[in-house]
């Protein structure tokens, strides 16, 4: 028997109960709009005829596919856009970035990697819609696909677009994942929010370390933390490390610096707990880790895919910010010998070193000048 059609009726109830099932499943929000971003074209093509997006090449792989999700998944007719929160109730950022000698790794990568669980998620949304519309050709994303996610988001409603060129929504700040489902279904759509809540604010464009938000809106990967940490594998430029501080993985400035996120509320997701051995951790510690090590401390965390090298990579170069120290010094000699170490890895490790080393011995004049000044006002029989 040859299932009844949909109505117009039916679509609402359908959509209305697609966000009563998201839900349940853990996601904050819901929207739905359409496939329609032609006004984002010009600034998608722009963005990468400026280079912004440095060495990520699927960033231009897939040309204007990534505002047309109805060339991704022929016959799309909607998107369903989904935000989950993922901040943790112990987030201890600020302990971790007032500490040189505690490596930072943003807050989204504290606990399991959100891919597979959103994936997962999304999946079972779509099983939710197929019971009621037979027809339904769908497909999840979640940093999976060329897909403009942002914009597909602000548009259905979740949020605005801040000078960050993240997503803001005006109770629950930003610190959430987006994720999306397109489907086949002329599902009634969600109207964007009609005024963005940014003003005359450029707190996250002057706090950011690199000075990687050139102007409101448009971020230049190529000097941006969270770029270079994670996406780069090469060698990181040297005028940019000592703006990395104690940032390993990842960089939250300029959401931290948002005045919403202040109304960000902390992630009811076990999975998205922070792991005691990421939380505050020191870096001397995480430097000791060999690959074997590594791979085991980070299984089911999205820090994994970087991989050992960029690791050491990333720490060598906090560990150079870091207050001089023998304790440090050693460590980077100890590395620094280690047999087949990568090539990239030592350029970091003897950067490091350099930079340690010219504290201490800053450190060490300065101690004799203070010595020589207070014996020269001390008694002689004192002396």
């Amino acid at each position: 028997m040859t299932a009844p059609k949909l109505t117009t009726a039916d679509f609402a109830t359908l959509a209305q109960d697609i966000k009563t099932w998201a839900a349940e499943l853990g996601f904050a929000q819901v929207g739905i709009t359409d496939t329609d971003l032609s006004a984002h074209e010009p600034l998608l093509a722009d963005w990468l005829a400026k280079g912004y997006h440095a060495d990520m090449d699927y960033m231009a792989r897939h040309g204007m596919m990534r505002a047309r999700a109805h060339e991704l998944l022929p016959g799309t007719l909607r998107v369903i856009s989904v935000r989950m929160n993922y901040l943790p109730e112990q987030a201890a950022i600020a302990k971790v970035l007032s500490d040189p000698e505690q490596g930072y790794i943003s807050r989204y990568a504290l606990g399991r990697d959100y891919h597979k669980l959103m994936r997962q998620r999304l999946k079972k949304l779509a099983d939710h819609i197929q019971a009621r519309a037979q027809h339904l050709v769908a497909r999840p994303f979640v940093d999976s696909a060329p897909v403009l996610e942002r914009p597909l988001a602000e548009k259905a409603g979740l949020g605005w677009t801040g000078k960050h060129s993240l997503l803001i929504h005006q109770q629950q700040g930003s610190f959430f994942f987006l994720g999306e489902l397109l489907v086949n279904l002329p599902l009634p759509i969600d109207s964007p929010i009609s005024k963005e809540g940014c003003g005359n604010c450029v707190a996250c464009i002057t706090t950011c370390p690199t000075g990687a938000i050139i102007e409101p809106y448009v971020v230049d990967a190529r000097r941006c933390i969270s770029y270079l940490t994670i996406e780069h594998d090469g060698s990181i430029a040297e005028e940019l490390r000592p703006l990395m501080g104690n940032r390993i993985y990842g960089c939250d400035d300029c959401q931290l610096i948002c005045p919403w996120n202040r109304f960000a509320n902390a992630s009811q997701e076990p999975d998205f707990m922070a792991r005691d051995n990421l939380h505050s951790p020191q870096l001397l510690a995480l430097f000791n880790w060999s690959e074997t090590q590594f791979l085991k401390q980070t299984e089911g965390s999205a820090i994994r895919r970087i991989g050992h090298r960029r690791w050491l990579r990333n720490i060598a170069i906090a560990l150079g910010n870091a207050p001089s120290s023998p304790q440090i010094i050693l460590a980077l000699e100890e590395k620094r010998q280690q047999p087949a170490l990568d090539e990239m890895v030592l350029e970091h490790i003897n950067w490091a070193l350099a930079q340690q080393q010219a504290g201490l011995g800053k450190l060490e004049r300065k101690t004799q000048r203070l010595i020589r000044a207070v014996d020269k006002g001390m008694p002689h029989h004192a002396r």
